[in-house]
């Protein structure tokens, strides 16, 4: 669904006429982020019971915050071991409990099957072990076992930096046909890292949308995409986001900067509602998000409430798919 700001319009198109929507000179700017396997399945140790830990991110000390479970059961100093001779022949992770938070929610640190190793200073070893026994982390809609086909259809085909829990879905519409074709219509591409967290799925709850917290994510802006950006809009093209994960990471740099997007790393903290007024993008690729999301208020900051909720009950009526592997809005 292509959704016009200035006529206050929408209509229906497919995915690869997005040449044809833009134009040459255009940035299309996108979250090279990737998924990585963050949920394991393992047990107590010694006990045998059994535990998943799911990992959010990791820290500065080399250690995880994780949601473990059975949280209520598993305090400070509890151990794991995460093992799958079919999966993973000779890969071990012992985990142990460093310190406890609300709502399973722990500090853990790992160790690995060679004299149990910790992995704080070997990161590469560590992301190694995550990923050959790890399960990915599909969203929570989505009811059935992971499979091995998930972990490259549930990644962008741009996917670059290991680190997210949740693909930035926006761009799995795009394929390199299509990409390709974009490039032959002049419109060039450019690439942010925002690793997403378990809380791009948390919805609004509270009364008034101002008190709602988004959980912190980090991003890094290369000085490539930084440079790009400012001379897109020196020669008065346009910037589009391909994703509401690249609008934050694009609006908390440059409203970090005075208003222009600057290279470098940062946390987006921003929570993007109407009355928000965007000035790191002019046009952005999305999906159709669910009620009281944080994702949806956005795309209606950024399109106008009244207009991107008329084109939603039209997009329902329609058909049109919601969720990660759903249907395309793109807001010029």
């Amino acid at each position: 669904m292509i959704v016009d700001r200035a006529a206050g319009t929408w209509r229906d198109e497919m995915i690869s006429s997005l040449p044809s929507i833009l134009a040459g000179g255009d940035l299309m700017v996108v979250n090279d982020t990737r998924v990585f396997p963050a949920r394991l399945v393992g047990r107590r140790d010694p006990s045998g019971g059994g535990v998943e830990c799911f990992l959010l991110s990791r820290l500065e000390s080399g250690d995880w915050d994780a949601l473990v479970s059975p949280g209520q059961k598993l305090g400070v100093g509890a151990r794991a071991v995460f093992d799958d001779e079919a999966r993973a022949p000779g890969v071990v992770l012992h985990m142990e409990i460093i310190s406890r938070g609300d709502r399973g929610r722990r500090t853990v640190r790992f160790s690995g099957n060679r004299d149990r190793e910790l992995f704080q200073n070997n990161s590469r070893s560590l992301f190694s072990a995550i990923d050959a026994l790890g399960h990915v982390p599909l969203p929570p809609y989505i009811r059935r076992a992971d499979t091995a086909e998930d972990r490259e259809r549930y990644q962008t085909v741009y996917a670059r930096e290991h680190g997210s829990v949740a693909a930035p879905t926006a761009g799995l519409h795009f394929d390199e046909p299509l990409l390709e074709a974009l490039g032959a219509a002049g419109v060039s591409r450019a690439g942010v890292t925002l690793h997403v967290g378990y809380g791009t799925f948390k919805p609004v709850k509270v009364e008034r949308v101002e008190d709602h917290v988004v959980d912190p994510e980090p991003y890094e802006i290369p000085a490539s995409t930084a440079g790009a950006i400012r001379t897109t809009r020196e020669s008065g093209r346009r910037v589009v986001a391909v994703g509401t994960t690249t609008t934050r990471a694009l609006e908390h740099a440059a409203a970090a900067h005075g208003g222009q997007v600057a290279a470098g790393a940062g946390v987006a903290d921003n929570f993007l509602y109407p009355g928000h007024r965007f000035v790191g993008i002019d046009a952005l690729v999305t999906n159709f998000h669910l009620p009281k999301s944080s994702l949806l208020m956005l795309v209606a900051a950024f399109g106008g409430r009244d207009l991107v909720l008329a084109a939603y009950h039209a997009a329902v009526a329609k058909g049109f798919h919601f969720y990660s592997y759903g249907d395309a809005m793109v807001v010029v």
